[in-house]
């Protein structure tokens, strides 16, 4: 093999065979050092244990004003470190079925990825506040209970923050004694007024049904007494 050399030759040296070979022996020691290297993961990699068929889990079901059909979630679980003291339960995998063929694509494409995140460990919370956040531009939905939704995608972040609060990989958020007690009163206001308006609208129930609203003390207590209207809380009467 020639080599053309392109610059003057300023001093030249012989390599010695013993040399060349302990630089063969050297590139041949890092090269085996390569080969048996093992790639050291982050977080500990989720896989299905062998002769593991069943897994537990939960099914949610989501029924919103936007679509026909509901539909049911299914977060499947598996456990880690079984029977010792680092034993954690976490999400395994997560199936969306429904009837509604609309959604089909995308449900299949976020299924799959959210179930690939499950399996390669480390923190998936992030998966239920990055789906909360979707908003659609045709406008939300309210769910029974007041909460607003943003989004049907923020309706599947809701159930799966629901489930990771229930296996324990999130803390719920709770009110501070402050926030608690506030809403307390407000809640007990709320209810006493609600409980006038009935008491006006539906009357004392000592008095008869046939009772008509004194004019008066404003009691539904007014009855037909000797052909004279007479209120048979105050006493007040047409008749004098």
């Amino acid at each position: 093999m020639s080599i053309k050399i392109q610059s003057k030759i300023v001093g030249y040296e012989v390599v010695k065979e013993e040399e060349e070979a302990a630089a063969r022996e050297e590139a041949r020691l890092e090269t085996e050092e390569r080969q048996k290297a093992t790639i050291i993961r982050m977080t500990e990699r989720v896989a299905r244990p062998e002769g593991m068929e069943a897994l537990e889990g939960s099914t949610y079901k989501i029924k919103t004003p936007l679509v026909d059909h509901a539909m049911y979630v299914t977060i499947n679980d598996i456990i880690l470190n079984q029977g010792t003291e680092h034993e954690q339960r976490r999400p395994f995998e997560i199936f969306i079925n429904s009837k509604n063929m609309d959604h089909f694509q995308w449900i299949v494409a976020l299924t799959r990825l959210m179930s690939a995140v499950f399996r390669k460990g480390g923190d998936v919370t992030f998966l239920a506040e990055e789906l909360q956040a979707v908003f659609d531009p045709r406008g939300g939905y309210f769910k029974p209970g007041g909460k607003f939704m943003p989004s049907i995608i923020a309706d599947i972040g809701a159930v799966i923050e629901h489930h990771l609060q229930k296996i324990g990989l999130m803390e719920k958020e709770e009110l501070s004694e402050q926030q608690q007690l506030m809403l307390d009163q407000k809640r007990a206001e709320v209810e006493a007024s609600a409980q006038k308006k009935t008491s006006e609208l539906e009357g004392d129930t000592a008095y008869p049904a046939s009772a008509t609203l004194c004019f008066k003390c404003h009691t539904k207590a007014v009855v037909i007494m000797d052909n004279c209207a007479t209120c048979l809380s105050c006493g007040y009467s047409k008749c004098g």
